[in-house]
């Protein structure tokens, strides 16, 4: 108990950092995620290649390599922002993949006669998906959303190696201090555990208020 009760200031601050990247790149990721879903189902040949082109490489490519690529890549064009930032970047783009991915199989569950009555009422392509389509597909993809956020905050830990203040990275703080590393992993999973069960909750009340029944 002394590891957590000696350094809570250390954990709190690990503890915010998580939950800072966790909350910003989710809201990157949600918005991202439906701008490409949107591009996807676009009549647009332009932009459903452009959604398509997103998705496959960041599904197809790995965390750390991504992280390599924003942290370390973009200074070299100019781009200077704080690693906060950037960590961002990267975990919001790379999970805003997996958002496009559950919300185009939510749009493929809507009958396609309601987007052709949209459509014959005079309403345009992003009245349609904006006014009937997506309201419908989130219902429907409420809980793989919410896996995919948790999975997000896990994934967090990774900018911890680029200089990111996050709650896996007090690991080696404490280590340096001569505490046992049991206990020091045993508090900083409960942390992760905190956070995760708070997106589930959060998930679990949206889907029973908006989810579909089944």
């Amino acid at each position: 108990m002394n590891v957590l009760t000696d350094n809570w200031s250390l954990y709190g601050r690990g503890f915010l950092g998580t939950v800072e990247l966790t909350v910003y790149a989710s809201l990157l990721a949600l918005v991202l995620g439906f701008v490409m879903a949107a591009f996807r189902a676009a009549p647009v040949g332009s932009l459903r290649a452009f959604g398509t082109v997103w998705v496959t490489v960041l599904r197809n490519t790995p965390l750390t390599l991504l992280f390599f690529a924003v942290l370390l890549g973009l200074p070299r064009f100019g781009v200077v922002l704080p690693f906060t930032l950037f960590a961002v970047l990267a975990l919001g783009c790379y999970t805003s993949a997996f958002v496009c991915e559950a919300l185009r199989a939510g749009i493929n569950t809507v009958p396609k006669g309601q987007g052709e009555a949209a459509r014959s009422l005079g309403m345009s392509f992003t009245q349609t998906l904006g006014a009937v389509v997506l309201p419908q597909a989130f219902r429907s993809v409420i809980p793989p959303i919410g896996s995919t956020l948790i999975a997000l905050a896990k994934n967090s830990a990774i900018a911890g190696a680029f200089s990111v203040t996050e709650l896996l990275g007090t690991y080696k703080t404490l280590n340096e201090l001569g505490y046992g590393i049991i206990w020091t992993f045993v508090w900083i999973a409960l942390g992760y555990l905190i956070i995760t069960l708070t997106i589930s909750a959060v998930f679990t009340v949206l889907e029973k208020r908006w989810g579909v029944a089944r």
